[in-house]
């Protein structure tokens, strides 16, 4: 549903009432006010999105002094490069005279950024090289109109980004994960594959859909033959003692399986989501692909095939399926109230060679076919709240225990904006 009417009554005192009413229903699935509401998407952004620490890309993208990529979150664009002498810079794109972008290329190499309405230019790191005839204005300098700088953290090859200068800290939770994450190398690894499923639908119904598998069995065929996650808990703890007994010793690396909950409410910072967990696959399943065999060398520091994958949380909207062979990165960002582009990366050692150690569909097969049929039921889900008829249900209180705490934690940092938008 690409498209849906406007309510023109709609505002931020009834918005605070939605979220008042909502949390008085805990258990249950939000209206669909919260799917179709112009003032809740302008307010998720302000309060959630914005100071939410986010995946931008992987150091790998910009490998040389001027190189950059563009990150689009919203209706903003930020661009992230390695300046002239190396080091990691991230900008607003934004040209500080009138607000022209300036840069429109999605990457390459730069030595300058120049606006192409005005041709103020700027060096690599930021800094306003020269503005034309600026000088005729009494007191300007090109010190005081730099681009913008947005906050960020590089850890582990991986590039996060918050754009709230006041954001809480995110390198103390991500330290947390080094063993863990560490095991993979990713500040060595290779992106093999990178695409962006562009879903006509509202952010929150992706992200929900990603935080539960109670629908995998029935909409994951090939994902479910291989992943214990399908089932109950208590259903494939067998398997999942016995991975946790044999992991450290097959996979070479001590404290593997060592889990890590801080996540939404339970996060040191608003937007610092750190998590992991280590779950089993059914036996015959060494990692993610189509018949359950290897399809690439083994990750970083692996030395083996333990029957796990690693599951983490990095923020609010980025994700990790880290296989022994190969590393999956998810990232949801929203792009309107009805459309959200879904961003899969997939992660080898960085020393393996496309078409010689791996084999690009293979090592995809698994995750595009499941991101297929992600975006099939999540737009039919889209059209399904969009109904004026909808009724929210009871969350599973197992298989949909994720979705609610992040329900919890999205309606207590919507309802502080909303009062404070209606004051």
């Amino acid at each position: 549903m690409k498209f849906i009417a406007t309510d023109v009554t709609d505002s931020a005192a009834r918005l605070a009432e939605m979220v008042t009413r909502q949390q008085g229903k805990p258990g249950f699935a939000i209206d669909s006010y919260f799917y179709r509401s112009h003032v809740t998407y302008q307010t998720e952004l302000e309060q959630i999105v914005y100071k939410s620490w986010i995946y931008a890309g992987h150091i790998s993208q910009i490998p040389n002094h001027g190189d950059y990529f563009l990150f689009e979150l919203g209706e903003d664009s930020i661009i992230v490069s390695r300046d002239d002498i190396g080091k990691v810079q991230v900008m607003h794109n934004i040209c500080r005279h009138r607000g022209s972008r300036v840069c429109e290329e999605k990457s390459g190499n730069r030595k300058t950024y120049v606006c192409p309405y005005h041709g103020w230019v700027y060096n690599t790191d930021g800094s306003l090289m020269t503005a034309r005839d600026m000088d005729l204005l009494e007191g300007f300098s090109c010190d005081d109109y730099g681009l913008k700088q947005v906050r960020f953290e590089v850890f582990q090859g991986m590039i996060f980004i918050n754009l709230d200068d006041e954001a809480g800290d995110f390198r103390g939770p991500l330290e947390k994960l080094n063993t863990v994450l560490g095991a993979y190398d990713l500040a060595n690894a290779r992106v093999a594959d990178a695409r962006i499923y562009r879903v006509d639908a509202n952010w929150k119904l992706c992200l929900e859909n990603y935080l539960e598998c109670y629908h995998c069995a029935t909409s994951h065929r090939a994902y479910a033959r291989g992943h214990t996650l399908k089932e109950l808990d208590h259903k494939v703890r067998p398997l999942n003692e016995a991975m946790w007994a044999r992991a450290e010793k097959v996979t070479g690396i001590k404290g593997i399986t060592a889990g890590f909950y801080d996540y939404y409410d339970a996060a040191s910072a608003f937007g610092a989501c750190a998590y992991h967990s280590r779950y089993a696959l059914y036996e015959g399943y060494q990692t993610g692909s189509e018949d359950g065999k290897p399809v690439a060398p083994l990750m970083g520091h692996m030395q083996g095939f333990d029957g796990g994958a690693g599951d983490f949380q990095l923020g609010p909207l980025t994700f990790m399926l880290n296989y022994p062979d190969h590393c999956v990165l998810y990232r949801f960002i929203p792009r309107g109230i009805t459309s959200t582009d879904m961003e899969i990366v997939w992660f080898v050692n960085g020393d393996a060679e496309a078409g010689v150690d791996y084999d690009r569909d293979k090592l995809t097969w698994l995750w595009h076919r499941t991101s297929q049929e992600d975006e099939a039921i999540i737009v039919r889900n889209s059209e399904g709240v969009n109904s004026h008829f909808f009724e929210p249900g009871p969350y599973h209180p197992e298989f949909e225990a994720m979705s609610m705490k992040f329900i919890s934690w999205y309606l207590d940092a919507l309802g502080r904006g909303a009062v404070s938008g209606s004051e």
